[in-house]
């Protein structure tokens, strides 16, 4: 199972590239768009996103609360998708995230390539 991820201001077009953000990301026009598809049910919500504000000493906690969320309804249901995806084909997640090292992407990774 491959999954990659990345900035969406640096990844090329691809048919396997996929938003997972909440939010459109700025500057990128939707014809544009080096993605195909947009997965909001796999982004962290609004309130934890919010709480995070990518403070790389709220990561830990970020991480087990974005893990919490993605076990519920209805991401696990878009995790679930993605894994089945990621097995038969590379993919990668596409975030507008500055660091992507404790980004939301990551632990989305980290979830798919685990299970």
């Amino acid at each position: 199972m491959t999954v990659r991820i990345a900035r969406v201001y640096d990844v090329p077009r691809s048919a396997t590239s996929i938003l997972v953000d909440r939010l459109w990301p700025r500057g990128v026009k939707k014809e544009d768009a080096p993605f195909r598809e947009w997965l909001k049910e796999v982004a962290p919500s609004t309130e934890l996103r919010k709480w995070y504000g990518h403070d790389p000493d709220r990561f830990a906690e970020f991480a087990r609360r974005y893990r919490r969320e993605l076990a519920g309804s209805p991401a696990r249901d878009a995790v679930a998708d993605l894994r089945a995806r990621a097995r038969t084909r590379p993919i990668t997640l596409v975030t507008a995230t500055k660091d992507l090292d404790i980004s939301g992407a990551a632990v989305l990774r980290d979830v798919l390539s685990r299970r």
